[in-house]
């Protein structure tokens, strides 16, 4: 399954705003704290399968062809499990972030980032007009 499109984690069910609680009130920052560690938790589930996958499967193959064809499983596994571990930093920020009590707001102009987005993406650290003006702005700098 596509990492990109998967949510984070499935079997945490979205959070549910009472009616006139606060924005990222102590019961939000603990869902997504607890969202946050369970995220962590499967991805290093992940690295220590590809770890042990690659160490038992790791075979010297007579036949170039078949040398070649693990060698970019392998490469594939790894340049996977590399986004990974960049996305366990990302999300250890994120942690540090909650800890502060200074998550779900805009890092660039300071408005709430909101839970729906939140909830897609636990680790955003930009309100969606932010995020889309810089997504336009990287595709000028493209083109």
């Amino acid at each position: 399954m596509n990492q990109k499109n998967r949510m984070p984690v499935e079997d945490i069910a979205p959070y549910q705003q009472a009616e006139g609680e606060e924005y990222m009130s102590a019961e939000q920052l603990e869902h997504f704290r607890q969202l946050l560690l369970a995220w962590k938790r499967q991805l290093q589930e992940e690295v220590e399968r590809t770890v042990h996958h690659m160490r038992d499967d790791a075979t010297n193959y007579a036949d170039p062809a078949d040398r070649a064809t693990q060698e970019e499983e392998f490469a594939l596994e790894l340049r996977t499990r590399d986004r990974e571990r960049k996305l366990i930093r990302k999300i250890d920020q994120t942690l540090e972030a909650i800890r502060k009590e200074d998550y779900g707001y805009c890092e660039q102009c300071g408005v709430e980032i909101g839970l729906r987005r939140l909830e897609a993406r636990p680790t955003a650290t930009l309100c969606i007009d932010c995020k889309t003006l810089e997504e336009h702005r990287e595709k000028q700098r493209v083109a």
